[in-house]
């Protein structure tokens, strides 16, 4: 294992403090989730988002615009609101990455759903969160077309598919983005709720809260892990190239919003998929300024975990062996369920895993 004290040294990158509440919490960095991915706007032309083809999707300058323009369409035509709820429900396009982000410039609370989920779980799950928006694919549209209209909630449809409705628009029919163009002028407090994750459909319902601060922390994790991984090589970090890898599917899922993060924090290339011959565990094709040693996640390997991050501790309760978790990146409560919250979340931060 490398020595990474030097990286959680006092004044180093990655300080840990502790919170009022006694977590612990990284001194320095991002407080938002808008905050942090700001600062991708200065990668401009590097490749974001690449096919298994090795063709570019997406660059940063480009993706930086694009959620810019539907952020601002979301504050200023729909009339959304800071805490209000967006759901993201698509496959594993590119897209999905424009909509997520852009709820985040906007200010809202964006709730990734499972594009396996049927037509009825869908319905509970955006019954309890109660969304204002859906960011929608055209093959998922059709299930909640109906919950749609009967919330009136305003629907986002990208790629193929039709929009009904007084209150649904196309993205491709939106005006193109403007690469000057800035996100809503709005205030995002760290303590403002960033996100809602489901882990099932199926009641009862749990959708664990996580706040801007916490999501703001999970980014750093994945730039910590990144720097320590570099360490473990024998390389400084920060100076190697820009790093390239396959985005675990699907983009809804805590592995893939742990790559993304890591990928943002570095300027980093994400290869969305390989073409259909090849093997699992085989590099994309990259184009010719990406490298195309491309690792991908062996098949059986975990997704990454809080353990080993500096911002989260655990212990273990001496009444009833559980492990208990604290730190900056964790969720604080389940979504609109305070019985829930109580037995899972102690007062001073801890998670009861369970």
């Amino acid at each position: 294992m490398p020595d990474t004290a030097a990286l959680t040294a006092p004044g180093a990158p990655f300080e840990v403090v502790r919170a009022e509440n006694g977590s612990l919490m990284y001194a320095d960095g991002p407080r938002t989730l808008r905050e942090f991915v700001e600062t991708t706007w200065a990668y401009g032309d590097r490749p974001f988002l690449v096919g298994g083809d090795g063709s570019r999707l997406l660059d940063y300058g480009e993706f930086f615009a694009a959620a810019t323009m539907l952020a601002n369409r979301l504050v200023d035509i729909y009339g959304l609101r800071p805490g209000e709820r967006a759901a993201v429900l698509m496959g594993d396009r590119p897209d999905w990455q424009t909509a997520f982000w852009a709820a985040q410039l906007a200010g809202l609370v964006a709730v990734p759903l499972d594009p396996g989920w049927t037509g009825d779980e869908l319905g509970r799950v955006l019954d309890h969160c109660a969304p204002r928006v859906l960011l929608v694919d055209g093959e998922r549209l059709p299930p909640v077309t109906g919950w749609a209209e009967r919330e009136q909630a305003r629907v986002v449809v990208f790629g193929p598919g039709e929009a009904p409705g007084a209150l649904t628009e196309r993205y491709e029919d939106l005006p193109a983005p403007d690469p000057y163009a800035a996100p809503p002028d709005i205030e995002i407090p760290a303590e403002s709720d960033a996100t809602i994750r489901y882990v099932s459909p199926a009641d009862p319902l749990r959708g664990a809260v996580s706040t801007q601060l916490a999501q703001a922390g999970a980014a750093m994790d994945a730039r910590y892990r990144a720097a320590a991984d570099a360490l473990g090589r024998g390389e400084l970090p920060g100076l190697g190239p820009a790093p390239v890898r396959r985005l675990t599917r699907p983009f809804s899922g805590p592995a893939a919003f742990f790559e993304v993060y890591g990928a943002m924090a570095a300027g980093g290339a994400l290869v969305l998929d390989a073409p259909a011959d090849a093997p699992a565990d085989a590099p994309a094709d990259a184009p010719a300024d990406v490298p195309a040693d491309v690792p991908a996640r062996a098949p059986g390997e975990p997704e990454p975990a809080y353990a080993g991050t500096p911002a989260v501790e655990s212990r273990v309760s001496p009444d009833t062996g559980e492990v208990w978790l604290r730190g900056q990146s964790l969720p604080y409560a389940y979504w609109r369920d305070e019985r829930a919250t109580a037995e899972a979340f102690t007062a001073d931060g801890w998670f009861r895993t369970g």
